[in-house]
């Protein structure tokens, strides 16, 4: 009878999440032929010498992980949008333990990166991001000016002081405590209103999690997934990582998501898994 509960929940909670068989008029809008481009940048590398924490069912018991992370520069015209700010830049250059559970480790940071393109990095006016956990808010300070754009919900954590970890609050100073822009996103949001840049509601990882769909003039139609996967195993089997806020919420968006790749016949990157970015041209080459 248990078993059966939770199965009904979890049916329940798909179908309250979104429509199971229609994209949302934010994801099904068709872009113009806007000029965008999308660059990946090095925002770390993560050691999970205990791997365990990324499959609630077992899946990586006894095994070892290299996590990288990766961030995103995006051009739209003129207007520049960072997706997601990697670790902190004062992991940089840090040593990897082969004993701690989870390491990490900075090259470069992402100022450096972005005036290596020739770039001015105050000319990054939004900074989004897919969640709060500090391997993807970690050098976003370095941009004070922008408008940081986050899941409601998760602002609402991260605006109470006491977040679930791993969080990453000196991080997200300059929009907690100096006044900065932020814009909260309930569901979607088509962030320059052309569908061609479009956040989109993955939430279960962290209550307002959130994935990117970027539509590219030439790639085509490029799926960001954020942490709504870790790995490649985590999308093919369906597990997921066992620090999620809601297992229901994670399958209900996987579900989502899912489908949208299949009807947007997009390009999927996961952004922990090396094989996935390695899809995108190297830095400092642009996907467009």
């Amino acid at each position: 009878m248990r078993g059966l509960c939770r199965l009904l929940a979890v049916a329940a909670s798909c179908a309250l999440f979104s429509p199971p068989l229609a994209l949302s008029p934010v994801l099904a809008k068709a872009a113009p032929a806007a000029d965008v481009t999308l660059t990946r940048l090095d925002c770390g590398l993560i050691r999970a010498n205990d791997a365990s924490s990324f499959s609630d069912t077992h899946g990586y018991d006894g095994q070892k992980l290299d996590l990288p992370v990766n961030c995103y520069l995006i051009r739209h015209g003129d207007a520049y949008l960072l997706w997601d700010a990697g670790l902190s830049a004062a992991g940089l250059g840090a040593a990897m333990s082969d004993k701690a559970p989870i390491t990490s480790t900075v090259a470069r940071t992402l100022i450096d990166q972005i005036k290596q393109l020739g770039i001015d990095p105050a000319k990054v006016t939004r900074v989004a991001v897919s969640h709060y956990h500090l391997d993807h808010v970690g050098q976003a300070n370095a941009f004070p000016n922008a408008t940081l754009i986050i899941g409601a919900a998760d602002w609402t954590l991260v605006e109470g002081g006491s977040p679930p970890p791993p969080a990453d609050l000196p991080a997200l100073a300059p929009w907690l405590k100096q006044g900065g822009k932020v814009q909260t996103v309930a569901h979607d949001l088509d962030i320059f209103g052309d569908g061609s840049v479009v956040m989109f509601d993955t939430r279960g990882h962290s209550p307002g999690h959130k994935s990117l769909l970027v539509r590219l003039p030439k790639t085509g139609p490029v799926l960001l997934t954020g942490d709504l996967f870790h790995t490649r195993r985590n999308y093919e089997t369906g597990d997921v990582a066992d620090n999620s806020a809601s297992r229901a919420d994670m399958l209900a968006s996987i579900d989502r998501f899912k489908r949208s790749a299949q009807t947007l016949k997009a390009k999927v990157i996961i952004g922990h898994e090396a094989a996935d970015i390695a899809q995108l041209p190297a830095f400092p080459k642009a996907a467009d």
